[in-house]
């Protein structure tokens, strides 16, 4: 070989160990960075994740008519005593209903009552026949999953000066069900005497809403709603949100729930946004907000997340939990009458402490806590900052 040839020769080989070098560095790379994503989801994910109450279920379906069927996604308040329970029960003839149960330590159930507090209808036999047999012949497959075909659904309890607000969905078909409104005064509550306010509707007939949250405390002299989250927060401000001798104009929303498609590559955990979950709960941070989401490699899951509302504006968020914080993985979470759910719908802060109230598998009430003021700086400290879902 002549020097060229040898210097060819040698330039080859130092190319060829070069590619080859960063080859296996690449490959290095790859594996190490995806190593690091996946501790740093760990991490986060273990850092805002609730504790479940070692005690769950805290309630189980009974032999009781009004709930035989199922009990679940329950409203809560503390009233500074003890903490009130608003919850789901479907009956034997497949109506929805609100029980009641009580607790002083929020853990431990003290009281509960063998009747339902809360009806939108009375118990008419052949009324709900006929509605059940309309349902299974028009939505087989919604009847299936959904547990129920009527009444009073998934309520959410929030304190107003001297009164409890109780909003819920109103089922009355699978192409309407409204937002509901009624209260109850506090004194009244706490001696179990049942005298609530006439209801309001907050969205019109004929249509689908579900999930709309009162805040805790009136904003800017009214009353606030969050009527959806996705693409948007969107509020809306009332001057009165219960009637008064007059029809309350209704909440303008789009038609229907929607649900949210979303990037996971620009930060969110989840790929489909459901709704919200938990009223508002005002920290030093901002407004606390829980919300179900889903990941399209487990669709049937519904997780919670997590995000921050700025006290000012609650429509721009400035955090938003990287990982789920609550996910159906207990044995009563997955084994059920709808496997995979956690729904949460009521929480309450006493001492520094969030106990977080959810319904799991659609069959049983379970709480789940964390202090409160820790999870707020981990949420702020690991969130991510607003991004926009788009709607499909």
């Amino acid at each position: 070989m002549n020097p060229m040839e040898y210097i060819l020769f040698f330039g080859l080989v130092l190319f060829a160990f070069f590619v080859s070098g960063l080859f296996v560095w690449g490959v290095w790379e790859l594996l190490t960075v995806t190593a690091r994503s996946k501790k740093e989801y760990k991490d986060q994910k273990k850092a805002l994740s609730l504790s479940r109450n070692p005690q769950n279920p805290l309630l189980h379906p009974t032999t009781y008519d009004f709930e035989g069927q199922a009990v679940m996604n329950p409203a809560a308040i503390h009233d500074g005593e003890q903490t009130h329970l608003f919850y789901r029960a479907i009956g034997n003839d497949g109506v929805s209903r609100i029980g009641y149960a009580n607790s002083k330590d929020g853990i431990t159930i003290d009281e509960r009552l063998p009747y339902p507090v809360f009806a939108l209808e009375g118990p008419d036999p052949h009324l709900n026949t006929m509605r059940r047999l309309y349902a299974e012949k028009n939505y087989p497959a919604l009847v299936a999953s959904g547990g129920s075909w009527g009444g009073t659904e998934d309520p959410r309890a929030v304190v107003i000066d001297d009164r409890a607000y109780l909003s819920f969905s109103a089922f009355h078909n699978w192409d309407s069900v409204r937002m509901g409104m009624t209260s109850i005064a506090l004194d009244d509550l706490k001696n179990k005497r049942w005298k609530w306010s006439p209801v309001t509707f907050l969205s019109p007939e004929k249509q689908v809403h579900k999930n709309w949250l009162l805040f805790p405390q009136k904003l800017f002299g009214k009353f606030a709603v969050i009527h959806s989250i996705s693409p948007d927060v969107e509020v809306e401000y009332r001057d009165d949100i219960l009637a008064t001798g007059k029809a309350t104009p209704y909440i303008h929303s789009t038609e229907g729930p929607r649900i949210a498609l979303v990037n996971t590559k620009a930060g969110f955990w989840h790929d489909r946004m459901r709704g919200p979950g938990v009223p508002p709960i005002k920290t030093d941070a901002g407004w606390l907000l829980f919300y179900h989401a889903m990941q399209k490699h487990e669709p049937s899951k519904y997780k919670l997340g997590a995000m921050m509302l700025d006290h000012d504006d609650p429509t721009k968020i400035i955090a938003r939990s990287p990982t789920p914080v609550l996910e159906p993985e207990a044995h009563y979470e997955t084994n059920g009458a709808k496997p995979g759910i956690v729904y949460a719908s009521g929480a309450t802060t006493h001492n520094d402490k969030l106990t977080l109230y959810y319904g799991a598998s659609d069959n049983f009430v379970c709480s789940a806590s964390a202090p409160l003021k820790e999870f707020v700086d981990k949420l702020m400290h690991h969130g991510v900052p607003n991004l926009k879902p788009k709607i499909v």
